[in-house]
């Protein structure tokens, strides 16, 4: 559980990010498929998410008073799965069955995993769905916070906008958003694909707080997280700069790794990078 009495310094946040990127791609590695890039350009996020904002307890994953965390961006899945692991929710060498038969690590996250609020797949749906937590929230009078991670690719989908308009409307204040924005998707670069941009000029026309941070700077996160608690009847979007693939030298900008898994030669030169 997250504790402001226990808050861990940088330096092992950088520490833990270092063995989640080993993680990460171990079990794709070991899978023979998945999606590195992505999982490996949302590295800090989590790391900041669950080592210093998020209030989540591993020995009661369904605790009624923790923060919602949604990966809307579901093929991810690695990420989390580390993420978790790292944290308690299971243990870590079950990180080895990723995407084999009969285990609770599928390509797309589901909520029947502890630590796992909603079944991903298809895209632009975990918005909406982060809306729906934060609106049981208010009903409810709790306090936790929503938290959804988007990719800057799946900001192509209508229904993100349709949730985009729904938030302001509601003053979610208990709601925010965090945009994975590593420039690329599965076919190529987001630019050449469908321009988003001005990303973060357009979540503001809906009516959101936005702040721009470097989404591989930890004290950037940290602090547009903080900040985020302190915002007033607005939800509040973090658009994340970031590299996709970062860490592994081969993996950076490079699509190919959008779902691609490494072969032995690219794993070992991997983990020598990641060492």
């Amino acid at each position: 559980m997250n504790s402001e009495t226990n808050i861990l310094p940088i330096s092992e946040l950088q520490k833990i990010a270092l063995r989640l990127r080993r993680d990460i791609v171990q079990m794709i590695y070991t899978a023979g498929s998945g999606h590195p890039g992505g999982s490996l350009s949302s590295v800090e996020i989590l790391t900041t998410l669950y080592f210093r904002i998020l209030r989540h307890n591993p020995a009661d994953p369904y605790w009624p008073d923790r923060d919602r965390f949604i990966l809307s961006k579901g093929h991810v899945a690695p990420v989390l799965y580390a993420t978790l692991a790292e944290n308690g929710y299971f243990p870590v060498q079950e990180l080895q069955t990723s995407r084999k038969l009969g285990s609770r690590l599928q390509g797309h996250t589901e909520h029947s995993l502890p630590g796992v609020e909603m079944s991903a797949g298809s895209l632009g749906q975990g918005l909406s769905f982060g809306i729906g937590c934060a609106l049981a929230a208010r009903l409810a009078k709790k306090d936790y916070r929503t938290y959804v991670l988007m990719g800057d690719g799946e900001c192509e989908e209508g229904q993100v906008w349709e949730a985009s308009m729904a938030a302001p409307h509601f003053k979610l204040d208990n709601l925010v958003a965090i945009v994975d924005k590593n420039g690329l998707q599965i076919d190529g670069f987001t630019k050449d694909i469908m321009n988003s941009e001005p990303l973060s000029e357009k979540f503001r026309a809906f009516g959101w707080h936005v702040i721009d941070v470097d989404g591989h700077d930890f004290q950037q996160l940290i602090e547009a997280f903080e900040h985020a608690r302190t915002v007033k009847r607005q939800p509040v979007a973090i658009i994340a700069k970031t590299i996709k693939g970062k860490g592994v030298s081969f993996m950076e900008n490079n699509v190919d790794f959008h779902g691609k898994a490494p072969n032995a030669g690219q794993f070992e030169l991997a983990m020598k990078e990641l060492s």
